[in-house]
């Protein structure tokens, strides 16, 4: 048997998505949205990632509030593949637990872990790029990160470092030894960056075998290791009914402070194939069809309702009602049923403030 016969996929999706705030919101976060796609993100990752790994070979790690929303999303996924976190506690224990329902099902499983609300234009290339992670992660005990090709500057990334070259894979990809990783760095730290050519973005998209992933949690995060290691050996049914426990008492860290940043045996293979995270209003325009004016129309519904006249490259996400404008460039314009939010698409970052701001005053029928 191949690498691929003992492939699984783990999606992520549970997270909030606030930067997408009004349309994304607790109840209903980006990834069961349908922002860049006639699909929603989580329906486009999956069935991506389906061109590889078979859909009962697809576990969905999520919050327990989006448990029925998954599975009426993705009918094909097994429902007990399906893991509903009772807790949010960021993505170390969400890929650990995913890794290890794996090995419960497969001691020789090696994961690809998708995250469910990121995009990508050139699948055929991704596809060719997960295929040499994977046997690279099986035949070695690496952790394997695909590192994103940068293409611009960018504040809103963390980036990697890369070291030494270990060797050139089939079909031209190299693998590269990981130095180092850096947070979210200034415009010119970044370009700094970028000119050197040993700089990728962190897309988190890591892949590696359900013993390596163990051994490295057992190694840097022994509480936590130590706290979830029966898991594997238990049945589906009570895996599940272990995680309340488990979820009262794990600490809640991202796998990049938890493990990546401490591994000595984490590699990357770069990945060029259009990706990216879709983190605010300004990037879902700048993935959008545009109109002659460049302006974007966007709904959840079949009808996009839009009436423009002498206004330029804005952003409108309609929700049943007809959006007007005149003699207005540049904005963000998303209307939902109990919010309408308008702001300058250059300061679309900044939603995240208004969040904050709902949060002081809690206002929490509107986050």
């Amino acid at each position: 048997m191949s690498a691929l016969d003992h492939s699984y996929a783990v999606v992520l999706a549970g997270g909030g998505g606030t930067r997408l705030w009004p349309k994304s919101r607790n109840k209903n976060p980006k990834q069961f949205l349908k922002l860049v796609a006639d699909k929603t993100m989580i329906q486009e990752a999956s069935n991506r990632i389906t061109k590889i790994i078979p859909w009962n070979r697809v576990i969905v790690v999520t919050n327990k509030l989006y448990e029925q929303e998954v599975k009426e999303q993705l009918p094909d996924v097994p429902a007990l593949n399906i893991i509903a976190e009772p807790k949010r506690r960021d993505t170390a224990l969400a890929m650990l637990v995913g890794s290890l329902y794996a090995k419960s099902l497969d001691p020789d499983a090696v994961i690809v872990n998708v995250a469910s609300d990121h995009t990508l234009t050139n699948e055929k290339e991704y596809v060719r790029v997960m295929k040499a992670a994977i046997k690279t992660a099986a035949e070695n005990e690496h952790l394997v990160t695909v590192g994103i090709i940068p293409t611009t500057p960018s504040t809103g990334f963390g980036y990697i470092k890369i070291g030494e070259h270990i060797q050139k894979l089939n079909q031209g990809l190299s693998l590269f030894k990981v130095d180092s990783f850096t947070e979210k760095p200034n415009k010119a730290t970044a370009g700094a960056f970028i000119s050197t050519g040993k700089y990728f973005w962190n897309a988190n998209m890591y892949v590696w075998s359900a013993k390596s992933i163990c051994a490295a949690f057992e190694k840097h995060m022994p509480k936590m290791y130590t706290l979830t290691r029966e898991l594997s050996q238990k049945s589906a049914q009570k895996f599940h009914k272990a995680l309340p426990e488990i979820y009262k008492q794990a600490e809640n860290i991202s796998i990049d402070y938890a493990i990546s940043e401490k591994a000595d045996n984490l590699v990357l293979i770069p990945g060029d194939f259009g990706w990216n995270d879709v983190g605010n209003w300004r990037v879902v325009y700048d993935l959008g069809t545009k109109d002659l004016s460049g302006n974007v129309v966007i709904s959840e519904s079949e009808k996009a309702l839009a009436l423009s006249i002498e206004a330029h490259n804005n952003l409108m996400h309609t929700n049943g009602r007809l959006i007007a404008i005149i003699g207005v460039d540049d904005l963000v314009i998303i209307d939902t049923d109990e919010i309408l939010m308008i702001a300058p698409k250059n300061r679309s970052q900044e939603v995240r403030k208004l969040v904050d701001r709902l949060e002081q005053e809690g206002r929490e029928e509107y986050l």
